[in-house]
C-alpha cells in the first residue's frame, strides 16, 4: 500500500491535548496555546485537555502522565521549555517516558525553522515520541514556532500516526 493510500485511510478526527510549559503564561496570555486550540478545532480534532504547568521536571511529567491516565488522548502537543536555558526542562521531563522516539521530527522541524530564523534554529531541542499509545510532540513555545510545527508537521501527519498506533 502506498503512503498516499495509507494516509487516506487514517482517521480525520483524533483526540488531542495541549500542554503549555511556562512560568509566566496564563490561559489569558498564552497566545500560542490559544492559537493551537483554534487550529486544532479548525483541523477537526477533539480537544480533550488544555493545561499550563511551570518549568519544573516533576510538574511537567505529572501533567503528561495525568492527561494520559485521565483522558487517554491520541496526541499531546507540549509547547515551551525546549530551549537551552537552565529553566528549559521539557525534554528532560518527557523524553525518558518515550517507549519509541520519532527521531526525524526534531531534525525536520529544525530544517523548517532554519528557513525562518536561520542559524538560531540550533537552539531548539524539539522532539516527539510515543508514550503508551499516545504520540507526544514537544515544540518551542513561541507563536511562530507553534504555527510552523503544527501546520507543517503535526497536523498533516497526525491521523497517519494515530492509525499506526491503533493498528499496530
Amino acid at each position: 500500500m502506498s503512503f498516499f493510500q495509507h494516509k487516506k485511510s487514517a482517521p480525520e478526527r483524533v483526540k488531542t491535548a495541549i500542554l503549555t510549559v511556562s512560568t509566566t503564561r496564563t490561559k489569558e496570555t498564552d497566545t500560542s496555546g490559544k492559537w493551537m486550540i483554534k487550529a486544532n478545532k479548525k483541523e477537526g480534532h477533539l480537544l480533550t485537555a488544555y493545561r499550563i504547568v511551570p518549568d519544573d521536571v516533576y510538574q511537567i511529567k505529572q501533567a503528561v502522565l495525568g492527561i494520559l491516565n485521565d483522558i487517554t488522548p491520541d496526541a499531546i502537543i507540549v509547547s515551551g521549555g525546549t530551549g537551552i536555558a537552565d529553566a528549559d526542562v521539557t525534554i528532560e521531563a518527557i523524553k525518558p517516558l518515550f517507549r519509541k522516539e520519532l527521531t526525524s521530527f526534531g531534525p525536520i522541524y529544525a530544517q523548517l525553522s532554519f528557513s525562518e530564523i536561520e542559524s538560531s534554529a540550533i537552539l531548539s531541542r524539539s522532539t516527539a515520541g510515543i508514550i503508551d499509545d499516545t504520540v507526544v510532540f514537544c515544540i518551542p513555545g513561541s507563536l511562530n514556532a507553534c504555527k510552523l510545527a503544527c501546520m507543517e508537521l503535526i497536523f498533516p501527519e497526525l491521523g497517519h500516526i494515530v492509525k499506526h498506533l491503533r493498528t499496530g
